[in-house]
């Protein structure tokens, strides 16, 4: 299995505060995320730089795609990034953690999400989307598709109708199977006679939360992975601590998951998507995918970031394989 990734390049940029004053000073409420211009972006930066700064990369797809690579798949993303630091620094996390890129760049500043976090270990978010929301359906190549199998694209990028369209026709074209993750609830609301049209024509495996399904459909998690698993190859709805829902063909299950404190739930579902491949490109069932995705997810959730230490993949991978050959 190869797998293709696309989505928006964001740079998170974490810088802890001592208090809540820079929050107040720029009208940012606590535990909010805000769309914020250049302007507020480069002033936000130059609050926060002789502060704690960490960097990491970012994204939905962009998530999944790293999970995957360090999980030991063969993996490509195609994002759009800035000719600047912030630009330079995700182009250079992917290759190391062994991803293929398929990069566009721009004169144009990066994606950045700014992420606040007060001592109380809220997270504000001051999002830029900068050229990562400019990807065009132009700038996609057909040579690239060809070398994979399988399509996986968020669904942030429904916004550019012509963008996510034209990506999962030109999968199609070129005989890939076509993934997409449903990404936010809001997404879905404002999106989704065009999300239920792309579906019904060009996705074969649907991954969504249960917020997010019920978006969609209108219904319970179980009612809504039976109204989407008719449509698609495969659906997933995921509950968080109650597990999740699949459906394939004739086959609904529900798998449930250990029930843990979570430190953050950044990734969550960018990790389950990831180890839900993981477990196809295995041949399991789909319940060891479920459970070989909720495993990745429950890894992400106990650290703060999108990113786990180095030291600890070759244990998930053990462990994912232990569910697998179970």
């Amino acid at each position: 299995m190869k797998i293709l990734g696309i989505g928006n390049a964001l740079i998170d940029v974490l810088a802890k505060l001592k208090d809540d004053i820079l929050l107040n000073e720029l009208n940012l409420p606590k535990g909010s995320m805000n769309l914020i211009d250049v302007r507020t972006r480069n002033k936000l930066l130059d609050k926060v730089k002789h502060r704690e700064v960490k960097m990491t990369t970012g994204g939905s797809a962009g998530n999944t795609s790293l999970a995957l690579a360090k999980m030991g798949m063969d993996v490509g993303f195609i994002g759009k990034v800035g000719e600047d630091k912030h630009g330079s620094f995700y182009v250079n996390e992917m290759n190391d953690a062994g991803i293929r890129p398929h990069f566009i760049f721009s004169e144009n500043p990066s994606g950045t999400a700014i992420v606040l976090i007060t001592p109380d270990g809220e997270r504000t978010f001051g999002t830029y989307l900068g050229v990562a929301a400019d990807l065009r359906k132009e700038e996609l190549q057909e040579e690239i598709f060809r070398r994979y199998t399988h399509f996986y694209i968020e669904g942030y990028l429904v916004q550019n109708h012509a963008l996510i369209e034209g990506a999962l026709i030109m999968a199609k074209s070129c005989g890939l199977t076509t993934a997409l993750d449903l990404a936010s609830y809001n997404v879905v609301e404002t999106e989704k006679e065009f999300l239920q049209e792309l579906i019904d024509k060009y996705v074969d495996i649907v991954f969504a939360n249960e917020m997010e399904a019920h978006a969609l459909t209108g219904k319970n998690p179980e009612e809504a992975v039976v109204e989407i698993g008719n449509k698609v190859q495969i659906a997933v709805v995921k509950t968080g601590g109650d597990g999740s829902w699949v459906k394939q063909g004739n086959e609904l299950l529900h798998v449930p998951v250990e029930k843990i404190l979570p430190l953050d739930t950044t990734a969550a579902g960018d990790y389950y998507a990831a180890g839900f491949f993981y477990g196809l490109a295995q041949n399991a069932s789909i319940k060891q995918c479920a459970q070989t995705g909720s495993l990745l997810a429950s890894e992400i959730i106990r650290v703060v970031g999108t990113q786990l230490p180095d030291s600890t993949w070759e244990a998930v991978k053990r462990k994912a394989n232990e569910i697998i050959n179970h």
